[in-house]
């Protein structure tokens, strides 16, 4: 009984050192099954006849044999090698505003772009041209790889209607122009005063630009900053552009009619024949007038036409023959009308200073420059830059000094009647009816409408209209 079991348990271990680690384990498990073998066959297997003292005897011939077995290591196997595949990184954007000064060489040193990348985009047909020129203000959109920062794209404009774009293509790049549908609707509103102009304007959805063209148009007769009063109110129809169905922008006003201090201004606008588009009256009367009524945008007046003025400076009672327009430092002057530079010089008194002849008796005079930008002689237009305000000779502030002369008398610059820019000529006014009196027309309804409507939201409009 002893030997055999010795026996089997010596080659048992023969093999297992012998073998492949999967074997070792199997061996290992065929040992546990033979051990469970022997330990029923000595706890039963010997019935009666088989002592205490000869299971002890033959379990302790087993357990030497089991022990010497050294502990399995079951195989490890590597975990298999995989490249990971690379993370998809989105492209980067740059919008770039161009600044003064700047070109697109300089635009793609600042953004890290290759000189290679920029020659094959001047290369691309139709976009060099363009790309040459580019003006401050203009804006430019590139699409960069993010892993390697090479360009993908290039989308600029070319004009409202029409975008450029750039990209690459087989190894270079291809021009396309991008054409966007562009349409124009008419709108109308209607703006009570009740403080501001400007804030009567944004209550009614209207952009300040739009306001100052308004203001522009009847400026010739209305001093936008003594002359507005609450309760009046105005009426307008204009253009807005819109883009692939999307607002773009405030377009030109067609029609308008404001109602200051209970007198009506109408205007329409007309392009004619030889020349560009203007304001008129209804019945063809140029709104502009041969002359400014102001010629700057001032805060305010610090004194106005006074020939009985005491002088802030000397103390004396001196006239004052003009109007001092107090307005910041630089403010851009204007000629009041078309006209000769008669003086542009400098005096103790006057500081830096503009004299200008219009027609045989007309003269306006600009006082107190900080800086003069005509000479004398030179022709100017109605509206060209004279000058900027400054305080230069005697004066107690940065100011503009305007008079007004006719045939050698002074004249009150916010009252006296201004020459009517030329009208219409007979001929013109059958087409000039043709275009404009669908514009009055509807001008006339929506505008009587609104006012309709302020009758019972305010008192103002009532006493206007009553």
């Amino acid at each position: 009984m002893k030997t055999p079991l010795r026996t089997v348990f010596i080659r048992l271990l023969a093999i297992w050192r012998r073998a492949h680690p999967v074997q070792r384990a199997l061996a290992m498990a065929g040992s546990a099954l033979v051990s469970a073998s022997i330990a029923l066959f000595v706890a039963g297997a010997g019935g009666d006849h088989t002592t205490v003292a000869e299971k002890s005897q033959a379990v302790q011939t087993i357990l030497p044999a089991l022990s010497a077995l050294p502990p399995v290591e079951m195989p490890r196997t590597a975990p298999e090698k995989t490249s990971a595949p690379d993370v998809f990184r989105a492209p980067l954007q740059h919008l770039v505003q161009v600044q003064a000064g700047d070109n697109l060489a300089r635009i793609f040193t600042r953004l890290g772009l290759s000189p290679q990348s920029l020659h094959r985009v001047m290369e691309a047909d139709g976009a060099s041209a363009r790309l040459r020129h580019l003006l401050p203000g203009d804006r430019l959109k590139f699409t960069v790889a993010a892993q390697d920062n090479q360009l993908i794209d290039l989308l600029f404009k070319i004009d409202e209607a029409t975008d450029m774009r750039i990209f690459a293509d087989q190894g270079r790049f291809t021009a396309k122009a991008i054409q966007h549908n562009i349409e124009i609707r008419p709108r109308h509103a209607f703006a009570l005063i009740h403080s501001s102009l400007f804030v009567a304007g944004r209550k009614a959805g209207i952009r300040d630009g739009l306001i100052m063209d308004l203001a522009g148009i009847f400026g010739w007769d209305i001093d936008f900053v003594l002359d507005i009063r609450p309760g009046d109110y105005f009426s307008v129809i204009y253009e807005q552009v819109f883009r692939d169905g999307k607002y773009l922008r405030d377009g030109a006003i067609l029609a308008a009619r404001f109602v200051n201090q209970g007198h009506a201004y109408t205007a329409v606008r007309y392009r004619e024949a030889h020349a560009g588009s203007d304001f008129f009256t209804p019945d063809g009367k140029n709104m502009r007038k041969a002359f400014l009524r102001a010629p700057l945008n001032f805060s305010y007046i610090s004194s106005g036409f006074n020939p009985h003025r005491l002088h802030p400076v000397l103390k004396r009672v001196r006239p004052h023959n003009g109007i001092d327009y107090r307005a910041p430092r630089g403010t851009a002057v204007y000629a009041a009308g078309d006209g000769t530079v008669i003086r542009s010089a400098y005096s103790r008194l006057n500081g830096n200073y503009v004299f200008i002849k219009h027609g045989n008796h007309i003269v306006t005079k600009y006082l107190h420059f900080s800086k003069r930008l005509v000479k004398r002689g030179q022709r100017v237009k109605q509206g060209q830059v004279i000058g900027r305000v400054g305080s230069t000779g005697r004066t107690t502030g940065a100011h503009l000094h305007y008079e007004f002369v006719v045939n050698g008398v002074h004249r009150n610059p916010r009252t006296v009647k201004l020459p009517d820019a030329p009208s219409l000529p007979k001929a013109e006014l059958h087409a000039f009816h043709q275009a404009v009196d669908p514009w009055l027309g509807q001008l006339n309804l929506l505008h009587a409408i609104a006012v309709t409507r302020q009758r019972f939201a305010s008192p103002f409009t009532n006493d206007r209209q009553g």
